[in-house]
């Protein structure tokens, strides 16, 4: 397996280099570092975690807390895929994941206080709850904090241009030639939900276009039934819209199962556009029209500003706003004249 000094032998570089170099030091070049890495992967070589934790001070973890009312967490596809690719960026620069468990409330520990006995270099939340007091918690504290798909001025934050997706959504049925837009929204308990309710309002506004009432429905925390739920509410109204923007794609499965179940069908007699672009949507019938978040650049500058804030050992509070894109598939038409 060899140590370091075997390490330090075989690439020509001191001992202090290959240490920064696997310590992610700035002052090493990247040739330099992907050089004493490679070797190091070569030589099956494995840090020791307790000497490198003395050296770096430093435990090399991350804490991950998921805030959802609904206690979805990483069942939902939106969560999962960002925390895989903040899993993916983070090994990349040599930490592990410490996920918080719930049976911490049956415990009578705080996030935070399971966090600080871990010892962890910096939290990451993926938050649907920002009246969670436990996030809020998280966010008080002097922890290097990041949080996903909320917006608050008090920490960093990343999440997607919910607002310019709720006006694209709006846009696209707009031009294949829809007038009559209803919106089934997200929880307004949610910044997600609230942002593409205010996408949808101001786009509806900007084409001159009525909301009558019961053209928004509460979807309630993005799921197939609350989806369904809503639709069917919709599909009741005396004159009933030829369009449905739903903030997310599973409450867009469930509406697409509700007009089937109602003997219409789409995208013939009325369209639908999701949200997301989870992955289940290309397979379904018909393939999902929606609004693309893109879980990748999100998980990845989440993590980039987190370690940022590790290695600086500074608290930020920036935002990051990742751009959506609107992904036509099949179940959007034009409207039949």
């Amino acid at each position: 397996m060899g140590t370091i000094y075997d390490l330090a032998k075989v690439t020509g570089f001191s001992i202090t280099t290959v240490s920064k170099a696997l310590n992610n030091y700035s002052d090493v070049s990247e040739k330099t570092r992907a050089k004493i890495l490679q070797a190091a992967s070569d030589m099956g070589y494995l840090p020791n975690a307790h000497a490198q934790s003395l050296s770096t001070k430093k435990s090399w973890t991350i804490g991950v807390m998921f805030a959802e009312a609904n206690e979805v967490g990483m069942k939902h596809p939106f969560f999962n895929a960002i925390i895989e690719s903040f899993r993916q960026a983070t090994e990349q620069q040599g930490y592990d994941l410490i996920f918080a468990s719930r049976n911490l409330r049956n415990r009578d520990m705080s996030y935070l206080e399971h966090f600080k006995h871990r010892a962890v270099d910096g939290i990451v939340v993926i938050c649907s709850d920002q009246m969670d007091e436990q996030v809020q918690t998280l966010i008080r504290s002097s922890i290097p904090i990041v949080v996903v798909d909320m917006d608050t001025e008090n920490c960093s934050v990343v999440f997607s241009d919910n607002i310019a997706g709720g006006r694209l959504a709006v846009d696209y049925l707009y031009g294949l030639g829809h007038r009559k837009i209803a919106h089934i929204a997200g929880d307004g308990t949610t910044d997600a939900g609230l942002a593409r309710v205010d996408g949808f309002k101001q786009a509806m506004a900007r084409l001159s276009l009525p909301t009558p009432d019961g053209y928004i429905v509460d979807g309630g925390f993005f799921s197939v039934d609350g989806g369904k739920t809503a639709m069917r509410r919709l599909l009741a109204l005396e004159d009933r819209p030829t369009a449905v923007f739903a903030a997310g794609d599973q409450m867009a499965i469930g509406a697409i199962e509700a007009i089937h179940e109602a003997g219409l069908k789409v995208p013939e007699d009325i369209s639908v556009i999701g949200y997301d672009d989870i992955e289940m949507v290309k397979y379904i019938t018909p393939k999902l029209t929606t609004i693309r978040q893109d879980t990748d650049a999100i998980g990845k500058k989440a993590a980039d500003v987190l370690i940022e804030q590790i290695e600086q050992k500074k608290r930020t509070a920036v935002t990051e706003v990742i751009p959506v894109e609107l992904i036509v598939r099949d179940s959007c038409a034009p409207l039949a004249r």
